[in-house]
């Protein structure tokens, strides 16, 4: 069984349609599809129950999409690892969103004095793994954004930012100077994958996702959204919005902290370099 084609089974269970998933994978639907029946005939069993409105999971689909991202992850695991062994000169950054941006500028010219012959690689994760591929292996030390289930995690909190809620500019909520968490019951929330930590979940969203939106991966997914189908997500005030959105403050909500995270276990002489790098130049 080849691993691309669990990439591609696991890429459309996520997405519960064929064509969403050939676009997230960067080709044409009739492919993926003649993939999806190569792996159900070597498999001899129906994974998906084709509907007009998408596809679902057949009992054995869902048996396979459990085994199959185990696979997956231990493929990643076992990349980062042997990569680590072959060159120790090498180091792997995860990134969440724009968290790169927002703080990496002033550890990049820190770093390149300290360590001119690391090669660096930058990893972006979407937003169904906070911890932007550390949980996995894939990286070896990473910015993102608490709160999420941060076991066997070390995290050193960069800054701080207030959070408000994501509305369209024609909303009556965007009138407002801010709201509280009451405020929002009855709104639309934007849908995030639904292996998502859930504390993760809880802090970007205000209550259940709306029924029958596609999933939301990318924080440019959920502005998005936001704007065509009037849902809502929370995101840091000094987020840069699409015209058409605004965000009001939201004064219950605690302020996100964006960290520089690693693994507790197995970190090396060059991740903790990172990190006290990092932590120095945010501290100046």
């Amino acid at each position: 069984m080849e691993l691309r084609l669990l990439e591609y089974f696991v890429a459309v269970a996520r997405e519960r349609h064929v064509g969403r998933a050939a676009a997230r994978l960067h080709m044409t639907q009739p492919p993926l599809s003649r993939a999806i029946r190569q792996l159900e005939d070597e498999l001899g069993a129906t994974l998906f129950d084709r509907t007009p409105k998408g596809v679902a999971l057949t009992p054995a689909g869902t048996l396979l999409y459990e085994e199959a991202r185990a696979v997956l992850k231990q493929v990643d695991r076992l990349h980062a690892r042997m990569s680590s062994a072959l060159d120790a000169a090498r180091l792997t950054v995860g990134t969440l969103a724009d968290t790169a941006e927002q703080v990496g500028g002033r550890v990049v010219e820190s770093f390149r004095r300290r360590h001119p012959h690391v090669d660096v690689t930058i990893h972006e994760a979407d937003l169904g793994d906070p911890t932007a591929g550390l949980r996995s292996g894939a990286v070896d030390v990473a910015f993102t954004r608490l709160p999420f289930d941060d076991t066997g995690l070390g995290t050193h909190v960069l800054r701080s930012d207030p959070v408000g809620v994501v509305t369209r500019a024609d909303d009556p909520l965007a009138r407002r100077e801010s709201v509280r968490l009451a405020d929002l019951v009855d709104r639309r929330w934007v849908r995030l994958p639904e292996d998502v930590d859930p504390v993760w979940s809880a802090y970007w969203t205000g209550g259940p996702p709306a029924e029958g939106l596609p999933v939301s991966r990318t924080i440019q997914e959920c502005l998005q959204s936001a704007l065509w189908n009037g849902t809502s997500a929370l995101a840091p005030l000094n987020q840069a919005l699409p015209a058409g959105l605004v965000v009001v403050a939201v004064t219950d909500r605690p302020p996100s902290r964006l960290v520089v995270a690693w693994r507790k276990s197995g970190s090396n002489a060059m991740v903790r370099s990172f990190v006290r790098i990092a932590a120095a130049a945010h501290r100046s």
